[in-house]
């Protein structure tokens, strides 16, 4: 094995070791349950994560390869067709069997036959590449998932009267937010998409030129206390400031307030990993849709940044890393770009000029989700390192709420 594999290998364990990770402050209980159709059980994050080493890597590369349990390749398939039958995604907390213990077994058996199998990968060679390629692809779409099961459980305890809270250590102090100040772009002629070496999906290409007019961005993420103003002058009552379909998400009772938002005698309370925590005024409002994100936005007077007015401006930001709940901003200049809050932009997710998705079933992990959902920049508190980059594109649908999703305005 050479260094290149000896590295692939150590990051291999090393992304693998911190889904369990993310799993230990959990019950059983708690991994088990699904607590809406758009989240997961974290035991079949655990489980879909596995199944994608086995299906993409193992089956076509392993001598003799036979699958740890048949049954599994449908359990555990999300949507790849291409693949062949798949469990309906509402009913994945219906599955008791196979047990917890079981799916870590098979994490661990997976695991020990990928380090074989990159032990006696070949270091040079077209099969070399592709294999290594493979594996690069699994650990971020593993990573992927680490975000989802950071969220999904959220939404899970939330439901909890208890609201319990995942993490025991207590939400680090905050600081005041800086005043909102509106930063000047020049637009013009931009080159919009992934850049340069590393890893990017492939939604992220091709790289290519857009004409951009004259912008401004928001120096930093709309605050809770901004957002609170918008809710209690009554922004959730005027339709004007509504597209269409979000009035009559608001007129069905489905939104009133971000998402994790309590109404307490005391005061508005939210919930959060660390527990229920009152409502810090300085910290950006997040678990918002873009509906709600769009309205707030008239209601300033502003609208949403375009994707390629977002990645434009962040070309060359720091990238930074969160600690599991939005921070308030702590700098001039342009903030809160990273790290934060998934940012939501005006454009519909679409392919580039020139994209074309991959051959056979791994084609369809972007591609086919080129509908109805809208484009996300940015990273959050939860996302991984790594995935934080000016040209990544997040995507959701307009209801989605339960991401760590924020606001930053432009005009």
């Amino acid at each position: 094995m050479g260094a290149n594999e000896h590295r692939q290998a150590r990051q291999f364990e090393q992304v693998r070791q911190r889904s369990l990770h993310l799993a230990e402050p959990l019950s059983s209980e708690d991994c088990c349950a699904q607590s809406m159709p758009d989240a997961s059980p974290i035991k079949w994050h655990l489980a879909h994560t596995t199944w994608f080493f086995e299906t993409f890597i193992l089956e076509p590369h392993e001598p003799g390869f036979r699958p740890f349990h048949p049954a599994f390749r449908v359990l555990f398939n999300s949507y790849y067709n291409g693949v062949g039958a798949r469990h309906p995604r509402p009913q994945r907390g219906l599955l008791t069997r196979p047990a917890y213990d079981e799916v870590l077994a098979w994490r661990h058996d997976v695991d020990a036959r990928i380090a074989c199998l990159l032990q006696a990968a070949p270091r040079d060679g077209e099969l070399a590449r592709e294999l290594a390629a493979l594996v690069e692809l699994g650990m971020q779409h593993e990573q992927q998932h680490q975000e989802l099961m950071l969220t999904d459980v959220k939404h899970l305890l939330a439901q909890n009267p208890l609201a319990p809270a995942y993490l025991a250590s207590p939400l680090p102090e905050s600081c005041p937010a800086g005043q909102l100040s509106w930063l000047d772009f020049d637009g013009g002629l931009a080159e919009i998409g992934h850049r340069g070496a590393g890893f990017s999906f492939d939604n992220e290409l091709p790289r290519h030129r857009q004409y951009l007019a004259p912008f401004q961005l928001a120096s930093r993420l709309a605050t809770n206390g901004e957002y609170l103003e918008f809710v209690e002058a009554g922004g959730y009552r005027d339709p004007a400031l509504w597209l269409s379909d979000g009035w009559d998400r608001v007129c069905g009772g489905e939104i009133e307030q971000p998402l994790y938002w309590r109404r307490e005698e005391g005061g508005w309370m939210e919930f959060t990993l660390h527990g229920m925590q009152p409502l810090d005024l300085a910290r950006p409002v997040t678990h918002v849709s873009l509906y709600e994100a769009d309205a707030y936005a008239r209601w300033r007077g502003a609208r949403l940044p375009l994707e390629a007015e977002w990645e434009f401006a962040a070309r060359d930001v720091a990238i930074a890393c969160g600690d599991l709940h939005p921070r308030a901003a702590g700098s001039d200049g342009l903030a809160q770009m990273f790290g934060e809050c998934w940012q939501w932009t005006a454009s519909s997710y679409a392919p580039y000029p020139g994209y074309a998705p991959a051959a056979g079933a791994l084609g369809e992990y972007n591609g086919k989700f080129m509908v109805n959902q809208y484009v996300l920049r940015g990273s959050s508190c939860a996302t991984p390192h790594g995935h934080a980059r000016a040209s990544y594109r997040n995507f959701f649908p307009a209801g989605a709420r339960w991401q760590f999703t924020g606001i930053r305005l432009a005009r």
